[in-house]
């Protein structure tokens, strides 16, 4: 047996399921998250009755036969997984359907026409579904404890190190030292003087004429 890959069926005889089906969906989501089978078939079938038919979209998805894309974001957005895109238009193929290219932990990786689950580098499915590390990856879920760790890692990696080389060369290099003015504190605003109000003349007092014809 290889070692990237693992047989895996997710639990479908466990639950009861017999025969050949295309559930790949179903599969690789109860092997990527833990969760029982018979919840991940409910859950799909459930998330299906939100599709709408058109012209280009006859039939909804069914967990036994297949599941549209926008039902497995529904699904996997419930479940709290955050997606993250490996390929764009015009980028081409950037991530392979290998251990040493995709982050380690547990992983629902998403390639042509198909849904596996991945964790820790080992392809857990019912066949061996990377062609040789050749087959292109799209995208893939993770639990959102792991994506937080990779953010934290990068930034441990990356803008750490640069704040901590940036506050070294300041203490140890003086012409950096030069190079920072020191701040400096504005001066308190300047207060106006009041102006003195003029004061009113005095009365005029009335003549004589005045104060008889008043």
């Amino acid at each position: 047996m290889a070692k990237h890959f693992r047989f895996h069926d997710g639990g479908r005889a466990s639950a009861g399921y017999r025969g050949k089906a295309g559930d790949c969906v179903v599969r690789s989501i109860a092997i990527a998250t833990g969760l029982p089978y018979q919840h991940i078939y409910d859950l799909v079938n459930g998330a299906s009755a939100h599709e709408r038919t058109g012209t280009r979209k006859r039939g909804k998805s069914n967990a036994r036969t297949g599941v549209y894309k926008s039902t497995i974001k529904r699904v996997m957005g419930s479940l709290g997984w955050i997606w993250t895109p490996t390929m764009q238009i015009g980028s081409g193929c950037t991530v392979h359907l290998r251990g040493d290219e995709l982050p380690s932990g547990r992983l629902l990786v998403s390639v042509s026409k198909h849904l596996t689950a991945v964790i820790d580098g080992v392809i857990h499915d019912t066949h061996d579904c990377s062609r040789r590390g050749t087959r292109c990856v799209y995208g893939y879920w993770q639990p959102p404890d792991m994506r937080r760790q990779q953010r934290n890692l990068q930034f441990d990696r990356g803008e750490s190190t640069s704040y901590r080389s940036s506050t070294h060369l300041r203490r140890s290099s003086p012409q950096a030292a030069l190079l920072v003015p020191p701040h400096k504190k504005s001066p308190p605003p300047t207060r106006k003087p009041n102006r003195p109000r003029p004061t009113p003349p005095p009365p005029r007092r009335k003549s004589f004429l005045e104060w008889l014809f008043s």
